[in-house]
This record gives C-alpha cells, structure tokens and sequence, in this order.
C-alpha cells in the first residue's frame, strides 16, 4: 500500500472483493485469480481483470481528485463520486466484466487556445467515466509506454516538454540549421476510428476493451442540451485521449526513425530537424504525404514551415540567434504572460491588494516552473520590473483619491512635499508607478515581503 496516500476506511473498502470471490494470489502475477476471466485461457489475465484490479482503481479515484475537473452531462462532481462508487461499484464493476459498461455522451466546453488562434473544443466525459478512463489508461500505459519512441516526449511518465526542448536544442547544436515544423490540423477532431481500432486491436486481445474503447468514442456529444453522435476524433479532456494520440502518432514515429530523421515531437506538435532548406522542403513534402495517406491526418498548411528554428517555437520556447545557441521565451508566450498579469492586476472591484497578489504569485510561480528552464535570465529580470510596475499601478488605483493617495504614501514614509506634488498629479497610474515617490513607498523590498513574486529569484 502507497505511503504516498492516506487511505480513509471508505476508500480501503470502496473496491474491496466479496469473500467468496477472494483468492490467494499466485506466485508471480500481479492480478488475484478471482480477477480472472473464466472464458479466459487458463493462466492468461485479462486486461479487463488487471483494469478492474483493486490498487489500480485506487489509483485512478487518486488521479481523478487529484485532477479535479467540470462536471459531465449528469452534473455529478469529483468530491460526489466515492460516494457514487460506494453505492454502485458491484454493478459498475460487473457491467466492465461482462462488456456491457455504457459509458455517457460528453459535455461540450470551448475554451481559448494558448497562442490566442481561436477557441479548443473539449469533450468532458462524466466523472464517473473518466475514472473509467483513468483505470483503463493506467494499464495500457504501463504496456505501451516502453514500446513508443525515444524521441516522443508527451503525456508519457518521465518526459517532460523541457526535456523536448532541450533534445530540439541538441540537434540544432550538431548542425541541423533548419526545421520542418509540422502542425496537424484539428488532430483530436480527425482521428479515424477503424484505422485506431485496428492499431489498438494489434495490441489488446480482451475483447471486452476493445469495446469498451470504442463504446467511450461513440457516446456522443451533448451541445446546447442536444447530443450528436461522434464518427471521428478522440474528445479532449477524457485521461484516456493522450495515450491514444501517441498511439496514433507512433506509426508517424516509427516511419520518421526508418527514414533516419532527426526529430522531437510532443503529442501533435512533431519538428524534424535538417541540414539544409532544401532538404527540408523535401521531407516536408514527403512526410505531408505520408501523415495525408498512411495516417488519414491533414497538415496545417498555415501553421507549418520550413524555416529557421530561431524564427520557430516549440512548446512554448525558440534559440537564440550567433554562435551561443541559448533557449529563450517565444515572444508569443511572453505576450500571453503580460496579457494575463494585466487581467489579475486589473481587478479592483471587490478584490483587496492581498487577494490580487496572491492570485497573481500562483500564476507566476506556475508560469516560472515552465519557462524558467529558458537560458536568459536578463528577460526574467525586465519582467519582474514591469510586474512591480503593474502592482504599483493597482495600489495607485486603489487609493483612488488625491487625499487617500497622499497619506498612504506619507505613511510609508515619503517627504509631505513629494507626496502631496504625487498626489496632485494629473498623469495616469502607469507614468505614476515611476515615480520617485511611488518607488520609496512600494520598494522592491516592500512589495517582496507583501507576496509579489519574482521571476528571476524564485520566490
């Protein structure tokens, strides 16, 4: 049992087996002999049976709190599901045994892409099936993982998208110039559902999965209180969509090694990195046709490029130009950064200084934990300058009158001439936030021990 979490009495019976079930386990296997299929061949577990699995489902219910999450189409949250499961567990459990689980349709949510190009579509299973999901994930994980590429780095245990970065970084270092960035259009939208069943099928025997996979793809969307049968795609936002995605794309990663390319791809952002332009547009070509009529997937023509990596970003990242190759923030991510410390720092309306800034140190400490793998530091530094900047503004701000104004800063110590000629001024909150008096009264020091954040320095 995992020291890592604490199991409550209703959690350590929630997926407890009938004594009549039970059975000692049998050297050598991870799965009780009662967790069998009896149509099974003898001594052979099935994946259902390793699903179904207590420890695995304990596992999964630890994962789905953890990752909290919108309610589905039946309203029922995270908090309400141990209850749930308490209550129904048997009857769930048997439905997955037998192969006849329903999973329900997904809830419809859109939210605004990263880079600011439009909105996502995500398809948010019920609670209940994403624990599903999570159980079934966990297993298939465990098989796959070690059969996927060494140069597939997302939503795998161990990688991450920094070290994407750094391996991006590597290949230009030994001489690859120029990069074939590639984007796939609407990817999760244009999955083809015979050709994954066909893969999946390669892998998985059990036939009960096997339906049950494509029972959670065929559930439908509910739109505006409609539901719409789904013929395409993998829905974003179940656990179970990013490990079908690297199985898709791993046919994309096996031909991409068999050509001897040189490439990093994370879930369907895939850059191959090349010597010269023209053999760029060459493999540009080639894998475009390949991803068209191997893989039934479209390339964004817009989107993709052969160019320069400096004049690219990966994940959020780009190099540096010259002789040093340094990572570096992509300007787009720094603008989506600013755009979002502004909205925090904006709120004035019922919101105190202390609420604001402790909103806006768990962006900041979130968005440092990515971005601070970046290799200039100086972008760091002029960042924390123009955050201190923003939280002076919203002190000003709040103030608001000439006589509020002028007695917080003499309060803080700034000379009675200074603070009423500050106070009387007529200029906006952002020339003001420069000011000799606003600096002596919000230090850098000030503002460290009141919770603003610092890029550069980690707190």
């Amino acid at each position: 049992m995992s020291s890592k979490w604490q199991k409550t009495p209703e959690q350590l019976a929630l997926f407890a087996v009938p004594t009549s079930e039970a059975r000692e386990p049998a050297k050598g296997t991870e799965l009780p002999m009662a967790e069998r299929d009896a149509e099974s061949p003898a001594g052979k577990p099935q994946l259902m049976e390793a699903i179904c699995e207590r420890e695995n489902l304990r596992e999964a219910l630890k994962r789905v709190k953890a990752n909290q999450g919108s309610p589905g189409i039946d309203g029922m949250t995270v908090v309400q599901l141990p209850e749930y499961l308490q209550q129904h567990w048997p009857v769930i459990r048997e439905q997955l045994r037998s192969g006849t689980y329903k999973p329900q349709a997904v809830q419809r949510v859109e939210i605004e892409k990263q880079d600011g190009s439009g909105m996502r579509k995500l398809g948010i299973p019920t609670v209940l099936d994403r624990f599903i999901q999570q159980a079934v994930m966990q297993v298939l994980q465990r098989q796959w993982d070690p059969t996927f590429s060494d140069s597939s780095y997302g939503f795998r245990p161990g990688r991450s998208a920094q070290q994407a970065v750094a391996q991006a970084q590597q290949y230009i270092a030994e001489g690859r110039q120029y990069v074939v960035d590639l984007d796939l259009e609407k990817f999760f939208d244009r999955v083809n559902h015979d050709k994954l069943m066909g893969q999946i099928a390669k892998r998985v025997e059990d036939k009960r999965l096997l339906k049950l996979i494509r029972a959670f793809w065929t559930a439908g969307v509910m739109e505006d209180g409609l539901v719409s049968p789904s013929v395409e795609g993998t829905p974003q936002g179940g656990p179970l969509s990013p490990l079908l995605s690297n199985l898709v794309l791993d046919e994309l990663d096996r031909e991409l090694t068999r050509r001897g390319h040189r490439f990093v791809r994370y879930a369907d952002d895939c850059n191959i990195y090349v010597r010269s332009e023209r053999a760029g547009q060459r493999v540009m070509a080639s894998v475009k046709r390949f991803l068209t009529t191997k893989l039934k997937l479209k390339v964004n023509e817009s989107k993709s490029a052969v160019a320069r990596p400096q004049e690219r970003k990966f994940l959020g990242f780009s190099f540096t130009a010259g002789k040093e190759l340094k990572r570096k923030i992509a300007p787009q991510a720094i603008d989506r950064f600013k755009e979002r410390v502004r909205e925090i720092t904006l709120r004035s309306k019922g919101v105190s200084m202390k609420a604001m800034v402790e909103e806006l140190a768990r962006y900041v400490r979130g968005w440092r934990g990515y971005f601070g793998f970046c290799e200039t530091p100086s972008v760091l530094r002029r960042l924390d300058s123009w955050i201190r900047r923003r939280v002076r503004c919203a002190f000003w701000r709040q103030w608001k009158t000439g006589r509020k104004r002028f007695a917080e800063l003499v309060h803080r110590g700034v000379h009675r001439r200074s603070a009423a000629k500050t106070a009387g001024t007529r200029r906006g909150p952002w020339h003001v936030s420069q000011s000799p008096a606003l600096d002596q009264a919000l230090s850098n020091a000030y503002l460290a021990s009141f919770g603003v954040p610092s890029l550069a320095h980690g707190r």
